[in-house]
């Protein structure tokens, strides 16, 4: 055998035995132990909150980039891409939902400053004080918990599960897939979710969100 076969052997046998060393380390990451019933602001890391309240500041980097790069998405849809746009009844109810990610403002100089997704199902589940918010399609999928603020703004937080993963890391345990976002409504059967400065590929991304069947 040589040298370089003895190296990939080596390299293979190494990374064989930390998955299956890091299987009790996976399972601990991704078992739910937030209490949800102090709220989102105890459970939200610093570097979160910093980025929540420079919302305004996202969506005014982001949306103009946004636009110069395809101004008839934008301008089609003034609803969605209204910054103040909030109707009074910010939590929606539990139910079957579709939604679509819109990437603004193309973090890093290989990324579009604005890239749509693809329809996604996704689900509200009622518990306790809070809704659980699941996208179970596609190879960005976020998972977490929308909390009640004001009757015109309610706060996801939550993370974001890649690829061919079974199940999102807790929150707090990996920052790049930490989320913090606020959610509106913004039509009678639409909502949207806005994550400011997220780690990956935009400056700020809107999820839009109406009910399976619209």
């Amino acid at each position: 055998m040589d040298r370089g076969m003895i190296l990939r052997t080596l390299v293979a046998m190494a990374g064989l035995a930390g998955m299956l060393g890091g299987c009790g380390v996976y399972r601990e990451a991704t078992t739910p132990r937030i209490d949800t019933s102090v709220g989102w602001r105890p459970i939200a890391t610093d570097a979160d909150r910093e980025r929540l309240r420079k919302w305004r500041d996202a969506w005014e980097e982001a949306l103009p980039l946004a636009k110069a790069a395809n101004p008839a998405v934008i301008a089609g849809d003034p609803t969605l891409f209204d910054p103040d746009r909030a109707l009074g009844d910010a939590m929606p109810p539990a139910g079957s939902y579709r939604c679509r990610t819109y990437k603004l403002g193309g973090a890093g100089t290989a990324v579009s400053p604005l890239t749509i997704g693809d329809w996604q199902p996704c689900t509200l589940t009622q518990v306790g004080e809070v809704l659980h918010f699941r996208v179970s399609g596609g190879v960005q999928r976020a998972e977490g918990n929308i909390f009640p603020e004001t009757r015109a703004r309610v706060i996801f937080i939550g993370t974001l599960e890649i690829g061919d993963e079974s199940a999102p890391l807790r929150y707090g345990i990996d920052n790049a897939r930490d989320l913090l976002g606020y959610g509106e409504q913004i039509e009678a059967r639409r909502w949207r979710f806005v994550m400011p400065y997220p780690r990956f590929e935009s400056k700020l991304d809107v999820v839009e969100m109406v009910p399976t069947g619209i």
